[in-house]
């Protein structure tokens, strides 16, 4: 058992957060570089999009691995990348197809691991990461910023485990209709995705009727 810490203790512990600005601020606050994020939405909502923008904000603060496990590197993932117009230059991001998650723990264990994951997506690693061996992963490696991509059903993340990780996300951000809906530990708020310009906005109209 860890020794308890009293509230004089608590209160002077630092931590390490992300020195967002701009809309990123607004929304996810002073967000820590650890723990687990789900982001998670229909089809042909702008998810990938809105992931791999996100992964590239991320990129600028510490490096980072994408795992393409469902769409693999074809030409389609390819060509989200560009929508999303992400700098060929950006040596930061790293891509790779499905990993087993043995792999990817080992890989975390290496010397200058990457500090964030991102699961694209769940539903591939569901047998993996099932029956607590989410729990046992994560816990593995308490320092490592996770962020897990899941389809919807029903309004909610797809599969039980996804749900799982909902539960014990930090942020969670919901994708519908070209709009993101971000709740948990940070301000929360929402943006509306323009592909066309590779921006987010503010969304004032719906902001205010935010309900996650």
């Amino acid at each position: 058992m860890k020794r308890p810490l009293n509230i004089r203790t608590a209160y002077s512990k630092e931590f390490d957060t992300y020195p967002f600005t701009g809309i990123w601020k607004d929304v996810f606050g002073n967000a820590t570089k650890n723990g687990v994020w789900i982001v998670y939405g229909a089809e042909k909502n702008g998810k990938s999009w809105l992931s791999l923008k996100l992964s590239d904000m991320l990129s600028q603060f510490g490096s980072g691995l994408y795992i393409s496990a469902e769409e693999g590197l074809e030409k389609e993932f390819i060509d989200a990348m560009k929508r999303a117009r992400l700098e060929p230059g950006n040596e930061s991001l790293k891509f790779v197809e499905y990993t087993p998650l043995e792999e990817i723990s080992e890989r975390l264990e290496k010397r200058n691991p990457p500090k964030f994951v991102v699961f694209d997506n769940v539903t591939v690693y569901k047998d993996e990461l099932s029956y607590g061996a989410f729990q046992k992963f994560w816990r593995r490696h308490p320092n490592t910023h996770f962020i897990f991509i899941a389809h919807e059903e029903r309004n909610e993340p797809y599969t039980a485990t996804a749900k799982m990780i909902k539960r014990l996300s930090k942020i969670i951000i919901r994708v519908q209709g070209l709009a993101c809906f971000v709740s948990g530990r940070c301000p929360g708020g929402s943006l509306t995705i323009d592909e066309e310009k590779a921006q987010l906005y503010h969304g004032a109209e719906i902001k205010n009727n935010q309900d996650e």
